[in-house]
């Protein structure tokens, strides 16, 4: 995959790094110094008038400190959206104090200057060392022309000069970093604006395909249900082989699961997934996600856990992980994971208040700014739900998708079971089976992609040994 941009990382054992981020929170607490002068002074209108220019740029700072501090590593280019508030700003303050000739004189040029130092930044204009460039130009524009960081005002207090000059702090926060950017010549892909923390962004989608999800824009829309039956025979055995080999624990779950994920080694395209409508690939992280039990009773508590798996993961390393988490997820006996202590969190809030607090939650989704805490605990975002009725001794039911999320799959499989049929000479002879179901979001790929997705995983169960195949086929999805 060939990219035509510099990815930028920065350490932050880099003193650079952590001098760029006072000065970011130093222009935050100027800029929201600012409101409580501003709506004294000037009652409603000018709080509003504040509110644009302070609340913002402020939000901005903070914005620049965190991403320097949390994301820095990989995701540099995120530091050009406080460029653009404060662009937003001046071009505000600019049409309230000169002619309209003058004032789009000035937007051009600022929008000029911001669009450069965002291309910087992004890796697809120029080097690191031309930011100083934009960055000394709107540093100039904000002391001369906005009149920030004045001499003459009458009170000198610290205060005061951060609530002058919280322009001028915030663009001097760029400065440090020009030196302590590096580039990143790994060869791999790095995320750029578009990307989430879970997902690359697939941009070669055939319109079709873009459109499809604005038509079918929640997943409960696009459901498809999938029932398919499998005969165990072969697969019995290999479980019992395993376990004859040390894996004790080793069962339809594990072996459903390495099947699953050596078909989305071949097949990356089942590993996307959809939010805000555009369409994402989750590259090397297969998030597998199940519910489990302490123990088979009613009273017995439950959690869901989140396996991080990765294209080309053997069945060893599959069982390995798996049950490492699976392991951690049962020590204790009121399975008090870090998913359970959020959900009681969310559960202590009022109802009416919850329901924003979920509104909330689905509106970062949707621009990818979720957290990656959450994320990470969230069970409704992942590659696959396992859901195992052979366990509760019941046949596979269809279960939905979620619209909180983005789980594109579940595979629920169900009790084994005999049926009598004739063989190739006709004789009656007694096979196991075993049903599954799957739920798939069909804007993901197309129909003739699952199917011989699906029809891959099928003979894979038929035929267990191959996954033992050291030479397993690992594909890259599209662009």
């Amino acid at each position: 995959m060939k990219h035509s941009r510099i990815a930028y990382t920065v350490s932050r054992k880099n003193p650079l790094l952590w001098i760029a981020v006072i000065l970011a929170l130093a222009a935050a607490v100027g800029f929201f110094l600012r409101l409580s002068g501003g709506s004294e002074a000037g009652g409603l209108s000018r709080f509003w008038f504040d509110c644009l220019l302070c609340v913002l740029p402020g939000l901005g700072a903070l914005y620049f400190a965190y991403q320097l501090a949390v994301n820095g590593k990989e995701r540099i280019f995120r530091l050009s959206l406080p460029l653009w508030l404060l662009t937003a700003g001046a071009v505000f303050r600019v049409w309230n104090s000169f002619a309209w000739y003058y004032a789009l004189l000035l937007t051009l040029a600022l929008l000029g200057i911001a669009w450069l130092a965002h291309g910087i930044l992004r890796g697809t204009l120029l080097s690191r060392w031309a930011l100083v460039l934009p960055v000394g130009l709107l540093l100039a524009g904000a002391v001369l022309l906005l009149g920030l960081a004045s001499p003459l005002a009458e009170d000198q207090s610290l205060w005061s000069s951060l609530r002058l000059d919280a322009e001028a702090l915030l663009l001097l926060a760029y400065l440090p970093l020009i030196p302590a950017i590096r580039k990143l010549e790994d060869g791999k892909y790095h995320p750029t604006w578009g990307d989430r923390f879970d997902g690359r962004r697939i941009r070669s989608l055939s319109p079709i395909s873009v459109v499809g999800t604005y038509i079918m824009p929640e997943r409960n829309q696009a459901n498809v249900f999938f029932p398919d039956k499998l005969e165990i025979t072969e697969l019995d055995k290999y479980i019992r082989a395993k376990r004859a080999e040390g894996f004790e624990q080793f069962g339809m779950t594990e072996a459903l699961l390495a099947a699953y994920v050596r078909t989305l080694s071949k097949y990356p395209g089942v590993n996307r997934f959809i939010s805000g409508e555009r369409v994402y690939a989750r590259e090397d992280d297969i998030q597998f996600c199940m519910t489990v039990k302490k123990e088979m009773t009613k009273e017995s508590p439950d959690t869901v856990i989140k396996v991080h798996l990765r294209p080309g993961d053997s069945v060893e390393e599959v069982y390995r992980k798996f049950h490492a988490t699976l392991n951690d997820a049962k020590k204790s006996m009121e399975l008090d994971s870090s998913l359970d202590g959020i959900t009681a969190l969310f559960g202590m809030i009022p109802g009416v208040l919850l329901k924003f607090v979920v509104w909330l939650l689905k509106f970062l989704d949707y621009f990818g700014l979720l957290p990656r805490l959450i994320l990470e605990l969230s069970p409704f975002h992942g590659s696959i739900f396992f859901t195992s009725m052979g366990s509760l001794g019941i046949p596979a039911v269809y279960h939905h998708l979620y619209n909180f999320g983005n789980l594109p799959l579940f595979l629920a499989f169900g009790r084994k079971y005999r049926v009598n049929e004739l063989d190739d000479e006709g004789n009656t002879v007694s096979r196991k089976y075993i049903d599954y179901t799957f739920n798939v979001d069909e804007r993901i790929v197309d129909g003739f992609y699952y199917a011989t997705a699906i029809k891959y995983f099928h003979k894979l169960l038929l035929h267990p040994e191959r996954l033992d195949d050291p030479d397993m086929e690992i594909n890259r999805d599209i662009p």
